[in-house]
């Protein structure tokens, strides 16, 4: 075959989620549920807030960034998995490999960004509600989000250059649902010691910083709950940010097990089922989590219907 941006490799074989064919459709169907059901809860979101004026506030403009991420992110991974259950030989080019890891790291990258965003923000209204106006002006919040997107670009820039310069002489089969980082050093046949420091290094900044960023700001958030004295408010806020805390650790735990161990300890199998939770499960919960619960959503969404 023909050199292809310095590989011998022009497409590869994804396997998929499993071999078993007692479980493909099962699992077909499975995930086509989980599916539509991150595309529809995303999109109605995402439609509430820009058709509602009384959510343009900072929490539902991180908000509307969050379910626009999972969203696309989502459909960058999820079709191409679905054809795995009902194609027997899922090919990709390597060209479409290299464009699907760029897209996936940039979009992941950008929602850890997104979620530091939105711990702050709520930090700032819970612990000082006086200068929440002034903190949280439309121009911090663009800056903000302008900080994760570019973050995420950098990272996928990072991360899919160093795949650039690996060289696949014979081996394209991918024991993976999707192009991902580590699956593909395992066949590459020249040297990964510089893809796997820097995943050690890039991985473990955009896993960790934002992940004790996150759990500062709701340390801050859970002491400023203990000092509430109704008992009926102290519970209600604290289910609250339990379901966040719930999802931030699915999302970043799941990450952590995946990217924070060297390539060595990892098995693939294990770690295509935790890469169903950042990649598929928490897409889908976010815009569950952060709004069937929320009354100003519900309200949004009844006075959106009556409308219609």
């Amino acid at each position: 075959m023909p050199l292809s941006n310095g590989s011998l490799v022009t497409e590869f074989i994804l396997l998929g989620l499993t071999d078993q064919p007692d479980l493909l459709i099962p699992l077909f169907l499975l995930f086509l549920v989980i599916y539509l059901i991150t595309l529809l809860g995303n999109l109605a979101l995402i439609i509430l807030i820009v058709l509602n004026s009384h959510l343009h506030t900072p929490m539902y403009f991180f908000l509307f960034n969050l379910s626009c991420i999972d969203l696309c992110y989502s459909s960058v991974i999820t079709p191409k998995m679905l054809m795995n259950f009902i194609i027997e030989n899922n090919t990709i080019s390597y060209m479409g490999c290299m464009s699907q890891l760029f897209f996936f790291c940039f979009f992941i990258i950008s929602e850890c960004y997104v979620l530091v965003s939105m711990a702050y923000d709520r930090y700032v209204a819970i612990c000082n509600p006086l200068l929440y106006n002034t903190v949280m002006s439309l121009k911090v919040c663009s800056y903000l989000m302008l900080g994760s997107y570019l973050m995420g670009f950098l990272g996928a820039v990072i991360h899919t250059g160093c795949m650039l310069r690996l060289t696949f002489c014979d081996r394209n089969t991918i024991n993976h649902y999707f192009c991902d980082v580590l699956p593909l050093l395992q066949l590459s046949c020249t040297s990964t010691y510089v893809n796997e420091t820097e995943i050690f290094i890039v991985g473990g900044k955009d896993i960790i910083v934002p992940t004790v960023i996150i759990f500062t700001s709701y340390g801050f958030i859970l002491s400023s709950i203990l000092q509430i004295r109704s008992t009926e408010g102290r519970s209600k806020a604290f289910s609250t940010c339990s379901s966040h805390m719930f999802a931030v650790s699915l999302f970043f735990g799941s990450c952590a097990f995946m990217y924070l161990k060297p390539s060595s300890a990892i098995s693939m199998d294990e770690g295509k089922f935790s890469s169903i939770f950042y990649t598929i499960v928490v897409p889908m919960l976010n815009p569950l989590i952060y709004s069937l619960r929320n009354k100003d959503v519900n309200v949004a969404l009844r006075k959106t219907l009556s409308k219609k």
